[in-house]
Parts: C-alpha cells; sequence; structure tokens
C-alpha cells in the first residue's frame, strides 16, 4: 500500500502520512485514533510510541546535562 492510499484509506491529507514516516511530524491524537481504529489496536498505543521517541530523542541530545543534575535531597 502507497503512502497516498493509507492517507485516503484512513481519512487524512497525504502530508500528514508522509511527514510522520520522514519524522518531521508528531502523532497527534486524532492520527492515532485513525491508525487504531484501521489496525485494530489502541490510540494508547501509538502515543506511547510517540512519547517513547521523544524521551529516547531528547535523552541522547541531553544526556550529560541530565546527568550532572543534583537529586533532590
Amino acid at each position: 500500500m502507497t503512502a497516498n492510499a493509507f492517507a485516503e484509506a484512513i481519512g487524512v491529507p497525504s502530508n500528514r502520512i508522509y511527514q510522520l514516516i520522514n519524522g518531521k511530524r508528531n502523532m497527534t491524537a486524532n492520527t492515532a485514533l485513525r491508525l487504531a481504529a484501521f489496525f485494530g489496536t489502541s490510540a494508547q498505543m501509538w502515543m506511547n510510541l510517540q512519547i517513547n521517541y521523544d524521551l529516547w530523542h531528547e535523552e541522547r541530545r541531553a544526556i550529560k546535562k541530565i546527568k550532572a543534575l543534583k537529586r533532590a535531597a
């Protein structure tokens, strides 16, 4: 299935799918709901994938500063 056909199947503009694929757009609740309906999964699963990606990406970017933080007493 092409990205265009997939976008049409879930009722979104094709640029939304291309942007998601290329990491130029974050998962939204609307898209998560549509993906869940299409694939028979939960919207929470799709949102969790976005959250996990965001945390991984931010940790790689700021790991030195984060490790330097002092723990609360």
